[in-house]
């Protein structure tokens, strides 16, 4: 895919403008024209670039890396001349540019350099330069999405000394003129690697190495690359990689399948490579639904053009799950979150063309597998992809125009007018699958203004039935896919080019094209042979199989053997026919399987392998090393060596030693048969010769490789009065700071006897040694302290004698002063059971074949004759244990674990110590036996006294009396005695406690040879308050017995929903049993009757308060008697009560909301329940608020609220509510200023004026009926009593038709309050609807008043009221409220401690209530 294909979106007049120019207009220096073509092609990139910003700004919000569009250019310039580096770069977020000289960032601060930045264009200048100069730059662009660098060498002659060479002319020109280099050596040798790392789905992993480097220089520090089977790795959005000095660090945030592999580090230096590799497993994380597969992996985009792309996928593997049905393809356009299915039906193939996108449009696509149990999570999201013509910008071209003028233009818009297009040519298949193929061809030489298209047709390859395929979307890119052909089936196709002018000629047709044709999946792989690698991995390979069909790569499953438990043992598909199957548990036998996959899916599986146990293959030692020199007597040598790194999975049961005269080639063993130890006395050597030695090691798999010779040793006797060189210094018990380093004494001892050893360490890679101990130490070992964490050391002994210090021995092998993670120390006690010395320890570490190994003073235990015990438990833990310990058992005791990372630790015992461990032997051995507790006594029913006490410890031998006043008790009949030997309670139980019964209590224990007595003092208030509480037990087991009782008294409990209830249980009930609720002593009929069928009664307490507060009594009773609990809900009971209703009032406490009234603007907090005696507090910024007439604070059982009458400027501000309980408190918090403040005081202006306007308007106080029934002739009188400021206006309507008062109808209004209608001889014509109409410029009411007539004789009638005898006339607006200044309203009263609503909580909707109509 072209790479302009990968950039932003696309306008579409670009192609329908007749023609476009840039012209661009160069220097016309000599200089310049030579370089023409240069600037040429960079007018184009300039084109190029200017459009791409215009024309793909919908990618903007992708995420794209740094990359150059122009890289720098080396140049060669003399002394004093000015130079300027250019380099042009893209990316989003733009890029920042950093400048390197050498590797080492460029000082911009000395005034030298100049740079320049615009856009993504940047500048390094040097205005004079100088031979310093020369150097290799760097500029180094990055965003968050990674960075990348360019290169360029300047080289800096002098004047007229062409010929010079510089070492940084390394371009392909100056090739000739590169020096010989000789590189640093850097050694790396790895201290931390990265294991390998078994995740799934959804997790994260990290991959983390540290190193050192000899030497390790600031400014030759190695490259460290990563890799995933091969792959190279760079930062970005999927890995995150950081490296420091002597570290690197790969982390993969979010993981997917497709990162599962071989992930590699290579520590890059110029002279070498250092590598280390491990593999990252990947499983499927949790389906969205059981039994669903894993999702697809590998997502790729083929052929992406104008209207269409091609994604193809891996499919997962489906060990356990069921077959996969077929698959969903998505995508979303970048910048929006809308995932579309692109089929509707499950596809089968792992290759589908998605059509119909929009033009210079990007977009992202996933997959989802499917199979009989439902739909798999969507594989990764594939990198954004644009929909663009891939070979727009390759037909850009220059020309000159003559002068200093270009113009850059299209190849089809040069000056021809008014003919068709000629005949395209060069037409070939690029890519042929079942049901498309894709066709690209040369476009022919064009010469009209005109727009040109293409026309495509097809036929089957043996007729000439051609036909079009684009009739609906001319094409104008050479390349197109044509789709919805029929598999395995021959066709020819061939193009017209066309433009407004006519159509051109066919192509050449192209020879028979034949679409693919589905073969199946491959046949399964051929035998599968596992063969041992190391104790967690074993090799797998297998023969491909005979029909590959289009193979992608191969699952591997694993199973141990003997059950049917498959596993997949990669979750990524892998190409090679051999893997590596880490993770495994050692000395388990597994059985392997293989299945090969295609597009299509996967096959049968393979054979199963024959099964094989996990552990490391064998193979012959590595060399030994370190040959030293330890003695000499003139005719023979003393040897000793160190035995090889890798024993090769066995031990090693041989050394094979070698010599040869020094200068000569020819080796000679020297001994037969081979040898055991590490030690050898060479004989039969010549008096001053010079010898050189081999040493092989050999095991169960064959002899080893040679080690390296030693250095030259003359055989000349020693006779010096020093001793000679400690041997075989090795490290154990290695720490953060401190290891220690064990050895042997030396064979020659010099003068006299040794009297002891300095030991000297030093860093690696220096020579400045260290003695650590200044006063020498006659142990064969040492600790060292005081050491940097993480550093790396080397050590050597000096042993000293009465003659001086004598010869160092040879240098050790290199130790890192870390501790292993997870290490723990020996541990020394004294077993409480047996009274032994145990010596514990349990690693962190245990590998196949790892073995405990103790010693005391660093010589390993190998006499058990005095009770010295070694066991072994749960594996990692081992015990040294002193059956018989002795005065002389003290010393350093150390264990190490074979076959571990350096796994020890140690333990010293002073002989001080010893004394005390030895004491406390004895008294375990001899024992008083403990008591967890002490003679004690319990009340149990019926008033039975219990008395019992509990040993730590009991045996079923143990033995026990009682005594009461020195008299032994008896555990017969009605009294029990016994004991529980795993709880170690001893117990009596007296069954009638009685006057008689004071006195002291003992009990005596014995059990083997421990004794233990315990006395209790039963007399006095003791023993009155003994035999109170026995005698009500006794006196309450009778009640509860016989008659009916509560089981569980009164509580009260508290709903989550703040519902306050008392709750309690009865027993003993029969049908006649009666209950009762009581609150101060008068009867509570509840709503619900209590459920004694169920034994639960319950008393809901509505609207919880202190008026609900009191002493509440509850009474259960029939013919056997009754029983009573009583509970008084006050004090600290209803404190915790509110407490509680405060801790979940307070959780549920809404946001604070603003609710206006006719007298302010109100703050309201909406809760769960609401009563005054909780702990609510207002705050205005930081000050307390408290009820006035300014703020009135109060609510309803559903809020809080406070309300701020006639609210002021001042009273903007932020405002608080703050629910406090005995544990947290919740707040809310609400800004009351601004529009939320101006709203509000509009409301509460409205919401006045309504109110006003309400109180004020014409009204009927009371009088009217709703109806009336009247006798012909009659007189009816209509009388109501009215009200309203100003004075109302009152008019009255019959049946719609207002009344013209006459001498029938008389209409009076009496001292502007009493409105009468009187009708004078009614008549049945007088009979309707009467209305009085009562109002002011506040508005005011219509009554209706039903009047029925009946003429005399006649059944009175029934006559019914109206339905809305009342209607509301509404005030005229604006409604005018008087400006003078009223007097403050009378300070409202405190909240009432109840949860009854204030004036101030009917919110919005509150108004004056209306008057009855009737007094």
């Amino acid at each position: 895919m072209s790479v302009w294909s990968k950039r932003g979106t696309y306008n579409q007049e670009y192609y329908h403008k007749q023609s476009q120019y840039v012209v661009k207009e160069y220097s016309s220096s000599v200089k310049m024209e030579e370089r023409y073509e240069h600037k040429k092609q960079s007018r184009i990139q300039e084109v190029v670039t200017t459009k791409m910003k215009e024309k793909y700004v919908r990618e903007e919000p992708m995420i794209r890396g740094p990359s150059f569009v122009v890289r720098l250019r080396s140049h060669t310039v003399y002394e004093n001349t000015p130079i300027k580096l250019f380099c042009t770069v893209e990316g989003f977020p733009l890029p920042l540019v950093k400048w390197y000289k050498d590797g080492v960032i460029l000082d911009i601060s000395s005034g030298r350099y100049l740079v320049t930045s615009k856009g993504g264009s940047h500048a390094l200048e040097i205005p004079r330069c100088t031979t310093d100069d020369t150097a290799m730059y760097t500029a180094v662009a990055g965003n968050l999405h990674g960075q990348v660098s360019t290169q360029a060498s300047v080289i800096v002659k002098r004047y007229r000394e062409e010929d010079e060479s510089c070492s940084y002319a390394w371009l392909p020109f100056t090739a000739g003129m590169l020096p010989e280099v000789q590189y640093t050596k850097i050694n790396i040798s790895f201290v931390e690697k990265f294991e390998p790392v078994f995740a799934s789905e959804g997790g994260s992993a990290s991959l983390s190495a540290s190193m050192v480097l000899e030497p390790n220089l600031a400014n030759l520090q190695p490259e460290a690359q990563w890799y995933r089977d091969d792959v190279r790795l760079f930062d970005s959005k999927w890995v995150k990689i950081e490296t420091g000095r002597g570290f690197t660090k790969l982390t993969i945030p979010n993981l997917y399948k497709d990162d599962e592999g071989v992930y590699t580090l290579r520590m890059v230096t110029k002279g070498g490579i250092a590598e280390h590799r491990a593999f990252v497993s990947v499983a499927d994380g949790p389906p969205p639904v059981p039994n669903a597969p894993g999702a697809p992996m590998d997502l790729r985009i083929h052929d992406a053009n104008r209207d269409y792309v091609i994604v193809s996928w891996k499919p997962p593997n489906t060990t356990t799950e069921g077959p996969i049905l077929g698959y969903f393809v998505d995508k979303c356009e970048v910048g929006t979150e809308n995932w579309t299915q692109c089929n509707d039906h499950p596809i089968k193939i792992c290759k589908y063309p998605v059509s119909g996108l929009f033009e210079s449009h990007s977009y992202y696509f996933r997959v989802r597998a499917v199979n009989s149990h439902g739909i798999s999570k969507p594989s990764r999201i594939s990198d954004p992809i644009a929909a663009l013509d891939p070979t727009e910008f390759e037909r850009l071209h220059a020309k000159k125009l003559g002068g200093n003028l270009d113009v850059v233009s299209y190849h089809d818009v040069v000056e021809e007018e008014g003919k068709p297009p000629g005949a395209p040519s060069g037409i070939r298949v690029s890519e042929i699958d079942r049901t498309y193929v894709v066709l690209s061809w040369k476009a022919p030489a064009y010469g009209g203004k005109a727009p040109m298209w293409y026309y495509i047709e097809k036929c089957l390859a043996n007729s000439e039935a051609w036909q079009r395929v684009n009739t609906q979307v001319p094409v104008r890119s050479p390349r197109y896919a044509v789709f919805d052909l029929a598999e395995g089936t021959e066709y020819k196709f061939r193009v017209l080019s066309a433009n407004i002018h006519g159509t051109s000629a066919p192509s050449e047709p192209t020879r028979p094209i034949t679409t693919q044709q589905i073969k199946g999946v491959p046949s399964a792989p051929g035998q599968v042979v596992a063969t041992r690698q190391t104790d967690t991995s074993v090799l797998i390979q297998w023969a491909a199989p005979k029909e590959p069909n289009n193979l992608i790569g191969y699952y591997i499953d694993q199973c141990v053997k003997g059950s049917k438990d498959w596993t997949s043992s990669n979750h990524k598909p892998r190409k090679e026919t051999r893997f590596v199957v880490s993770g495994l548990t050692t000395g388990e036998s597994y059985v392997f399987r293989v299945q090969a996959i295609n597009e299509i899916g996967l096959s049968d599986e393979s054979q199963e392998s024959s099964p094989l146990s996990v552990k490391a293959a064998l193979t012959t030692p590595s060399a030994p090393y370190n040959i030293a020199l330890i003695n000499c007597d003139g005719t023979s040598m003393v040897l000793s060596w160190k035995k090889p790194l890798q024993s090769g999975g066995a031990p090693i049961k041989e050394y094979y030693v070698d010599k040869r005269r020094s200068g000569t080639s020819m080796w000679r063993e020297v001994h037969i048969p081979p040898l055991s130890e590490r030690l050898y006395r060479v004989g039969g050597l010549t008096e001053g010769g010079v010898y050189q030695f081999q040493v092989y090691a050999a095991n169960l798999a064959g002899l080893g490789p040679a080690s390296k010779h030693s250095a030259d040793f003359t055989c000349e006797a020693w006779t010096f009065p020093e001793p000679g060189p400690a041997y075989d210094l090795t490290f154990c018990e290695v720490r953060d700071d401190s290891f220690v380093v064990e050895w042997q004494k030396p064979l020659y001892t010099g003068s006299g006897p040794i009297t002891g050893y300095h030991v000297e360490y030093a860093k690696t890679g220096t020579s400045d040694w260290v003695t650590f101990n200044e006063t020498t130490t006659t142990n064969h070992f040492l600790k060292v302290t005081g050491l940097e964490v993480g550093s790396t050391y080397i050590a050597r002994v000096r042993p000293v004698n009465a003659a001086g210090v004598g010869m160092a021995s040879m240098t050790s092998d290199s130790v890192t002063t870390k501790a292993v993670e997870g290490l723990k120390e020996v541990s020394c006690v004294v077993d409480e059971k047996t009274g032994d010395i145990v010596f514990s320890f349990e690693s962190c570490q245990m590998n196949f074949g790892s073995k405990f190994v103790w010693k005391k003073d660093y010589m390993e235990i190998t006499d058990f004759s005095k009770g010295v015990e070694i066991k072994t438990e749960a594996t990692r833990i081992s015990k040294l244990i002193f059956k018989n310990p002795d005065k002389d058992d003290f010393g350093t005791f150390s264990v190490a674990v074979t076959n571990t990372s350096g796994i020890s630790s140690s333990y010293s015992i002073t002989a001080e110590e010893l004394v005390k461990m030895l004491a406390l032997s004895h008294d375990i051995r001899h024992p008083i036996i403990p008591l967890k507790s002490e003679l004690s006594y319990k009340i149990l029913e019926r008033g039975r006294m219990r008395f019992w006490l509990q040993a730590e410890e009991i045996s079923s031998n143990v033995t026990y009396k009682f005594f009461a006043n020195d008299k032994e008790l008896s555990g017969a009949d009605p009294n029990k005695m016994g004991h529980n030997i795993s709880t170690g309670v001893i117990e009596f139980i007296m069954d009638h406690f009685t006057t008689e019964n004071e006195g002291t209590y003992t009990c005596q224990i014995r059990d083997g040879g421990g004794k233990a007595q315990s006395t209790l003092v039963l007399i006095g208030d003791t023993f009155k308050a003994a035999l109170a509480e026995a005698d009500y037990q006794r006196r309450e087991y009778i009640r509860v017995k016989e008659g009916p009782h509560f089981s569980e008294f009164l509580s009260l409990q508290i709903g989550d929903d703040c519902s306050v209830t008392l709750v309690c249980k009865v027993a003993n009930l029969k049908k006649e049993s009666e209950f009762h609720w009581y609150r101060e002593d008068k009867e509570i009929i509840p709503d619900v009757k209590p459920d004694l069928g169920a034994g639960v009664c319950k008393l809901p307490i509505k609207l919880f308060s202190l008026k609900t507060a009191g002493i509440y009594k509850a009474t259960i009773s029939d013919d056997r008697g009754t029983d009573m609990s009583q509970i008084d809900i006050s004090g600290k009971v209803f404190d915790d009560a509110i407490n509680k209703i405060s801790q979940l009032a307070g959780a549920s406490a809404g946001e604070l909301v603003i609710s206006c009234t006719a007298t302010g603007i109100q703050l309201q907090c909406h809760m769960k329940y609401y009563t005054a005696e909780m702990d609510i507090v207002w705050f205005k910024g930081a000050s307390k608020l408290c009820h006035s007439d300014k703020h009135v604070i109060g609510g309803t059982p559903a809020m809080a609220t406070m309300e701020i009458i006639e609210p002021e400027e001042k009273d903007k501000g932020m405002y608080s509510v703050v629910i406090t309980n005995s544990e947290n408190s919740h707040k809310r918090s609400l800004e009351l200023s601004g529009e939320a403040y101006e709203k509000a005081y509009a409301e509460f202006q409205k919401l006045k004026a309504e109110a006003y306007a309400e109180k004020n308007r014409g009204q009927v106080v009371g009088g009217l009926p709703d109806c009336v029934t009247i006798m012909e002739k009659k007189t009816l009188s209509l009388t109501c009593t009215v009200c309203g400021d100003p004075k109302p206006h009152v008019s009255w309507m019959r049946n719609g038709v207002e009344v013209e008062p006459d001498e029938k109808f008389v209409v009076s209004m009496d001292q502007g309050r009493f409105a009468s209608l009187t009708i004078k001889g009614v008549v049945m014509e007088d009979s309707g609807r009467y209305s009085m109409i009562i109002q002011n410029k506040y508005g005011g009411e219509s009554v209706d008043i039903l009047v029925s007539v009946y003429r005399h004789g006649e059944k009175i009638p029934d006559a019914k009221p109206l339905m809305a005898p009342k209607t509301i006339i509404p005030p005229k607006l604006p409604i005018e409220m008087p400006q003078t200044k009223t007097q403050p309203a009378p300070s409202p009263a405190p909240a009432a401690q109840s949860p009854t609503p204030s004036r101030a909580a009917a919110g919005k909707a509150a108004k004056s209530p209306t008057p009855s109509r009737r007094k």
